[in-house]
């Protein structure tokens, strides 16, 4: 049995940090209509969570327009849990959005009630960081801080410092996504992640190593400690996920 996470998040029934890894699918469609429905046929699929990368949404800095279009996102999917992210540019950000957009939209999608987890990049500023923990707390928000790499697979050492650093600002769960450049880098996250699982954050952890060598990461980066994997429901949103019932079928032989 894999270690779980000493403490565990709890959204809409759902426990990141148990005794399995949980599927996400992500939401990329550029317009209200192609979200609604790549919504409709997402949960279909049955997945843990989803996630609407929101960066991708051709009217993202119409806070108006984003509320409506997730109000009725919350409709099409139930209660399946939602992750709300407008990823930074400098970190696989879909679109150039100013940091007060991005502030702004946090805070108004936050009061809605419609997300369960935010995501934002442990690269912002610490105010921007500290006034977006501060929300969540008061919504019953949970915090994802993250960090990306698509250049390189920074060293064991650092890996688990990022993923200390996050726990340390304030997150609930601590993620981190790098580039392999061999089979071998791909083993220096998985040893990473099982030294913070083991021995340094008490949270949830989620940690993927990219491209194809990196493929392996998300089927059994669970047995090392990471607690939520992306796969493909129709569209990527980041290279080296896998089609979900290929996913669910490898990693029935392993939980």
């Amino acid at each position: 049995m894999r270690q779980q996470s000493k403490v565990q998040v709890v959204v809409r029934g759902i426990v990141i940090g148990g005794e399995k890894p949980l599927i996400c699918l992500p939401l990329v469609g550029d317009t209200k209509e192609k979200l609604l429905k790549e919504a409709e046929e997402l949960v279909t699929l049955k997945p843990d969570l989803l996630e609407w990368r929101i960066d991708a949404y051709d009217n993202v800095e119409n806070i108006e327009d984003c509320l409506s279009t997730l109000g009725e996102l919350r409709d099409t999917i139930g209660e399946t849990p939602l992750i709300f992210t407008c990823r930074i540019n400098r970190e696989g950000g879909m679109k150039d959005i100013s940091r007060n957009s991005r502030l702004a939209l946090y805070a108004a999608a936050m009061k809605t009630g419609e997300v369960d987890i935010i995501d934002i990049e442990l690269c912002n500023d610490n105010e921007f960081i500290h006034i977006i923990r501060e929300q969540a707390k008061a919504e019953g928000v949970k915090l994802i801080l993250s960090y990306h790499n698509f250049k390189e697979t920074p060293g064991e050492t650092f890996i688990c410092a990022k993923l200390e650093e996050a726990q340390a600002a304030g997150a609930d769960i601590s993620k981190l996504a790098v580039m392999p450049k061999n089979y071998g880098e791909v083993l220096t996250l998985l040893s990473a992640t099982n030294k913070a699982r083991n021995e340094i954050v008490q949270g949830p952890i989620v940690t993927m190593s990219m491209g194809k060598e990196g493929v392996v990461s998300r089927l059994a980066g669970g047995l090392f400690g990471s607690d939520i994997t992306f796969a493909i429901g129709i569209q990527t949103s980041a290279p080296g996920q896998v089609p979900i019932a290929e996913l669910k079928n490898g990693m029935a032989l392993l939980y």
